[in-house]
């Protein structure tokens, strides 16, 4: 049996600063909603311990998830199909053909925006849901966006 190689393309490095950031807005939040929980709890030690392990827990997620996405993150397009590897802890590799591809889409939320990221989603005709490429550039996801519609085009009027 062959195993699958990983897809060719990584996402940008910026995309693992950005993944920080956002992870570091929830930690943050989850920090503080502990803390005012605790304080509203009453006095007692063990509830400060359990804020410091929240702490904790959180400032090492904020650090190791970030770098394990972008270890694991890499996009492909290929004549053929569009391959995606994604995830940090349940990791999905897709591999969609162009002729079942629908829709190609691209998206930035406020933070990309700031990073100069973007997202490009391509719809097919799958009940397992779109593929996602998060974390490009936004030039290089303008120029995906512009190759994918125009290989789909091509994977339609072959099948036609």
């Amino acid at each position: 049996m062959s195993q699958l190689r990983d897809p060719a393309h990584r996402v940008s490095p910026r995309a693992r600063l950005m993944w920080q950031v956002e992870t570091g807005i929830t930690a943050l939040v989850v920090v503080v909603g502990i803390g005012v929980a605790a304080v509203l709890l009453g006095p007692d030690d063990l509830r400060w311990w359990l804020v410091a392990l929240a702490v904790v827990v959180c400032a090492t997620v904020a650090v190791v998830v970030p770098r394990w996405r972008y270890a694991v993150h890499r996009w492909e397009v290929s004549a053929n199909a569009v391959y995606t590897q994604r995830g940090w802890w349940a990791q999905e590799r897709r591999i969609a053909p162009m002729s079942r591809v629908q829709t190609v889409d691209l998206a930035q939320g406020p933070l990309a925006r700031l990073f100069g990221l973007a997202t490009v989603t391509v719809t097919t005709a799958s009940a397992a849901g779109p593929l996602q490429i998060e974390g490009l550039d936004r030039p290089v996801a303008l120029a995906l966006v512009d190759e994918l519609t125009r290989k789909a085009d091509l994977a339609e009027g072959d099948a036609t």
